[in-house]
C-alpha cells in the first residue's frame, strides 16, 4: 500500500453483490458505478484495456500490482473513450514515466469520467472472483473530505446487487458506430507513428460490433481498405458494397441476443465471400452456423493464454477477453475446432469446411500483448487474394 497515496485521495468503496465489500481510496471520478467484476493478468496495457468497448458494462480488476507507472498518452487507445464502466487496481506509483507520457492515470480518468479504486487487495479479489466467477459490483468514489459511512457501504452494496446480468444483455449495437465510415490508418512504428495504407490490394467490410482500432490497423497494414459499418447493417447493404472480404469484429455482452448480427452473417458466409471473425464475431458466427453459446464461470481476460493451434500442434501465448464461449461439441457437422484453450479446453477458433470462413476466439491483434497469433490476419487475406483469382 503506497502510505502517501491515503492522504492525496479521498476514500472509495468496493461492494459485490455477495456483499463483500474492500475500501481504498478514489482516483478516478466521482460518483457510483456497476458492472461486471472481472479481473486481468495483464502487465500492461491498461489504457488498451479501459478503452476496449469489448469491457462495456465491466469492471476491471487488474492483478499486477502497480499499475499507472508509465502514464498515459493520445495514441494508445483502441477506441475514442473509456468503455470500461470501472477499474481495479492495488498500487498506483505516484511518479509516472515514459517519454511518450503525456499525462497521469489518475488525471485520465477523471478527465474520461471513470470511477476507480486503489489500495484495494487485489490478490484476495482476484482469488473470490476466480472461485465464486465474475459476478457484479459497484464502486462509490467519495468526494474530497467525504468518509466512509455505513449508509454509503449499504448503498454500494445495494448497487451492485441491482446491477443487471451480462447474460442476455445486447451491447453490440450500444456500442458500435451509427453510421459507415472508412479507414486507413496503418500500424504504428517507433520514431514514425501509425502509418496510411495508400495502396490497398483488398476491399473489406468490417461489422463494427465493438471494434478495437487495432484490428482496423492491422488490417489495412495487410492492403486492406476498410469500411466499417454498424452493428445491425443487413447482409444485402454489405453485399451490395461488393467487397473482397467481410470482418466481424470484437464486442461486448452475450452474443446470443445479437439475432440481427446473426441473421447478417449466415447470408454473408452463405454467399461465399471470405469472412474471419474475432472474439464476439467468432461468436456471432457459430451462432449463425447453428452452435451454441455458453456464459463462462470463469472468463478469459489476459494476455499470456496458451492456445494451440489442432491443425499443427503450434501454441502460441494470446491475448484473451470474453465472458462467453462456443459449446464444441454442438458444432454442426459443416464446422470444425481449428483451436482450444490450453488453460479449460474451451473452443478458440473454427473454420467453415465448405466456405471461405474462419474465427477466432482471442485477440489477435493485440497491443501490447503477445503477436504469435498474428498469421490469421494473413490468413484472411490469402482467402481473399484465392477468391480474386478465382473469378
Amino acid at each position: 500500500m503506497l502510505l502517501s497515496l491515503k492522504g492525496t485521495f479521498p476514500s472509495a468503496i468496493l461492494a459485490l453483490a455477495d456483499g463483500t465489500v474492500f475500501i481504498g481510496n478514489s482516483i478516478g471520478a466521482t460518483g457510483t458505478t456497476v458492472g461486471e467484476v472481472v479481473f486481468n493478468t495483464s502487465l500492461t496495457g491498461y489504457q488498451e484495456i479501459l478503452t476496449d468497448p469489448s469491457y462495456c458494462q465491466q469492471i476491471v480488476t487488474l492483478t499486477y500490482p502497480h499499475i499507472g507507472n508509465y502514464g498515459v498518452n493520445s495514441e494508445d487507445v483502441e477506441a475514442d473513450k473509456i468503455h470500461a464502466a470501472g477499474l481495479i487496481i492495488k498500487n498506483l506509483p505516484l511518479l509516472a514515466s515514459n517519454f511518450r507520457s503525456e499525462s497521469t492515470l489518475s488525471d485520465y480518468l477523471i478527465r474520461e469520467n471513470t470511477v476507480a479504486i486503489a489500495n484495494v487487495d487485489t490478490r484476495k479479489l482476484t482469488r473470490l472472483l476466480r472461485d465464486k466467477g465474475a459476478q457484479n459490483g459497484a464502486i462509490v468514489g467519495l468526494a474530497v473530505g467525504e468518509a466512509v459511512t455505513d449508509a454509503r457501504i449499504a448503498e454500494a452494496v445495494a448497487a451492485a446487487k441491482a446491477a443487471p446480468s451480462m447474460k442476455g444483455l445486447d451491447l453490440a449495437k450500444v456500442v458500435s458506430t451509427t453510421k459507415n465510415y472508412t479507414w486507413d490508418e496503418s500500424e504504428w512504428v517507433l520514431g514514425e507513428g501509425y502509418g496510411k495504407q495508400t495502396a490497398p490490394r483488398f476491399k473489406v467490410v468490417a461489422y463494427d460490433f465493438g471494434v478495437k482500432k487495432n484490428i482496423l490497423r492491422m488490417l489495412a497494414e495487410r492492403g486492406c481498405a476498410l469500411t466499417v459499418v454498424p452493428a445491425e447493417t443487413p447482409a444485402k447493404d454489405v453485399l451490395a458494397m461488393n467487397p473482397d472480404g467481410v470482418f466481424l469484429s470484437n464486442g461486448p455482452g452475450d452474443p446470443a441476443p445479437c439475432e440481427y448480427a446473426i441473421a447478417a452473417v449466415k447470408e454473408i458466409v452463405e454467399s461465399g465471400k471470405p469472412t474471419f471473425g474475432i472474439c464476439l464475431g467468432h461468436q456471432i458466427m457459430a451462432l449463425a452456423a447453428g452452435a451454441k453459446t455458453f456464459k463462462m464461470d470463469n472468463s478469459h481476460h489476459g494476455a499470456n493464454h496458451p492456445v494451440k493451434d489442432l491443425d499443427n500442434g503450434r501454441v502460441s501465448i494470446t491475448s484473451q477477453n470474453h465472458g462467453f464461449a462456443v459449446e464444441l461439441d454442438t458444432l454442426p457437422a459443416n464446422l470444425r475446432a481449428t483451436h482450444i484453450s490450453l488453460f479449460d479446453g474451451t473452443l478458440q477458433g473454427l473454420e467453415h469446411k465448405d466456405k471461405p470462413a474462419f474465427c477466432f476466439q482471442g485477440h489477435p491483434e493485440a497491443s501490447p500483448g503477445p503477436h504469435d497469433i498474428g498469421y490469421l490476419f494473413d490468413r484472411f487475406t490469402a482467402l481473399m487474394a484465392k477468391a480474386k483469382e478465382n473469378k
